[in-house]
């Protein structure tokens, strides 16, 4: 739901918060605050300078906890809506301002790392550190986070956690949920709550995972702790196989987690998604990564289970050295936002992606049924430059399926997005639910997935929006992310 429109002005709110905080820490510069009304990854209007709002009234820097729960609860009180951040590398439109007036609350000077316990192997760091720096001085100790999402040079941890996050080595790791030992979380009216870190409890549910993946529309995370493990990288492993089906891939990859393995990394790509990663040795074929780690006699005998698995799966194999190297550069920082943009201003061109998650008895049709219905009923099927999939993060039960799409855009910038984005982004999603699996699987709703919400959850959505109406009754807390507008705070179940 959009919040009430506040009693005050542009100008009283940016007048209250100066008062509130300090004048240094209230940001109206106009170029700031346009930049602040979008996601910052990949939105293809503001490349070309185009912000059509609505545009914050103001910036707040927060470099306390405090300063965050008294900024909340002044919003509160005035109904002003918030978009909390912190590293800005969302890309489902969790960070954009649908709302006139909004404060944008931004946590990136939050960055100390508070403490490594290198007993209980756990690490607390506020809401703004880099994930990078924290990997940074983890492995000065010998030590890491098993947290490795391709935006890791800029990500921080409080966006990370609020996301939901997963990273490259998550079959071994798991996600961010899995490694979140206890946080701090501030709410709607200020209140400031500390989940404690113990190793598990019984305690009623896990009110961890209120604030897990809660992307800002519930409260906003400020303090995380996170489990740490040895880095041990000098016995890492690298496979390829070269197969020529993508569901012999995928079969590869289930009886690898199925029969009890368990390498960091896993993938297989398609035909079209391996020639852009792999072009010097793909050779029109499907692509299988494995990476496996650990304590050496673990991950060697991860390697040759592995080996074993694909023994009776016809491939060609591919020198381990060219995995390595492929791997070593798949991070993107700044330099490669850069260079995506400038792609876009130059030749209009645009690559985007849908991840959604599925049992591994429906990975086969979802697979034919979202290529099918892309290639023959997306009105700008001509203007798609590639369309294809991998498969990066599998679990006992199932896998997701990352769909990758890049297209040269024929329309003027402000249409791009509903004439590419959207109705290429509602197939894979509509499909995805139509045979029973997760619309999303690791990069949020944010405000471009939110129309499929109620579908999402079913008969459990009352279970979700008792939470905004407990924690967030007055709906300050970004407003149109995870809970749409139009929909009942709190529904009742149907009987």
């Amino acid at each position: 739901m959009l919040p009430s429109r506040s009693s005050l002005s542009r100008s009283q709110i940016v007048e209250r918060l100066t008062e509130l905080l300090t004048a240094d820490q209230v940001i109206t510069d106009k170029q700031q605050l346009l930049e602040a009304s979008v996601d910052r990854f990949r939105k293809y209007t503001a490349v070309h300078g185009i912000y059509d709002g609505p545009i914050p009234a103001a910036i707040v820097l927060a470099r306390s906890t405090d300063d965050v729960s008294r900024t909340l609860a002044f919003a509160n009180e005035h109904l002003i809506n918030v978009v909390p951040r912190t590293g800005r590398t969302a890309t489902e439109g969790g960070l954009e301002t649908i709302v006139e007036d909004t404060i944008v609350l931004d946590g990136s000077q939050l960055d100390r790392i508070l403490d490594v316990d290198e007993t209980n192997m756990m690490v607390t760091a506020q809401c703004g550190v880099p994930l990078q720096r924290l990997e940074d001085e983890l492995r000065v100790r010998g030590l890491t986070t098993g947290h490795s999402p391709q935006s890791k040079p800029i990500a921080q941890m409080g966006g990370l956690v609020a996301t939901r996050s997963i990273g490259q080595f998550s079959t071994l790791y798991g996600g961010i949920e899995d490694m979140v030992v206890g946080l701090e979380a501030v709410f709607a009216d200020g209140h400031v709550a500390r989940i404690k870190n113990v190793p598990r409890r019984a305690a009623g549910p896990d009110i961890r995972h209120i604030a897990i993946g809660n992307e800002g529309a519930l409260c906003v995370i400020t303090e995380v702790t996170v489990k740490v493990f040895k880095y041990q990288p000098e016995s890492l492993h690298f496979q390829g196989f070269l197969l020529d089906e993508f569901a012999a891939g995928v079969e590869g990859l289930r009886r690898i987690v199925t029969e009890g393995y368990k390498p960091s990394v896993c993938r297989v790509y398609s035909e079209e998604d391996a020639a852009q990663h792999f072009s010097h040795f793909a050779q029109g074929k499907c692509v299988v990564v494995v990476v496996s780690e650990g304590p050496a006699g673990v991950a060697r005998a991860t390697d040759d289970g592995v080996a074993e698995i694909f023994a009776s799966i016809p491939h060609t194999p591919v020198d381990p050295a060219l995995i390595a190297t492929w791997f070593g550069n798949l991070n993107w920082g700044q330099d490669k936002i850069d260079a995506e943009k400038a792609t876009m201003l130059a030749e209009g061109h645009l690559g985007y992606t849908t991840e959604v998650s599925i049992n591994w008895s429906g990975v086969p049709e979802l697979y034919d049924a979202v290529m099918t219905r892309i290639r023959t009923t997306f009105p700008r099927a001509d203007d798609l430059t590639m369309l294809g999939a991998h498969s990066s993060h599998s679990y006992q039960t199932g896998t997701n399926l990352y769909f990758v799409y890049d297209y040269k855009i024929s329309c003027e910038p402000r249409r791009e997005i509903t004439e590419y984005h959207e109705p290429l982004n509602a197939i894979i999603v509509e499909e995805a639910l139509r045979l029973g699996g997760s619309m999303v699987h690791h990069h949020g709703i944010g405000k471009y997935r939110t129309p499929w919400t109620l579908e999402e959850h079913g008969t459990a959505y009352p279970m979700l929006a008792a939470l905004k109406t407990a924690f967030d009754p007055n709906g300050i807390m970004n407003a149109g992310t995870i809970f749409p507008v139009d929909a009942p705070a709190a529904p009742s179940a149907e009987k």
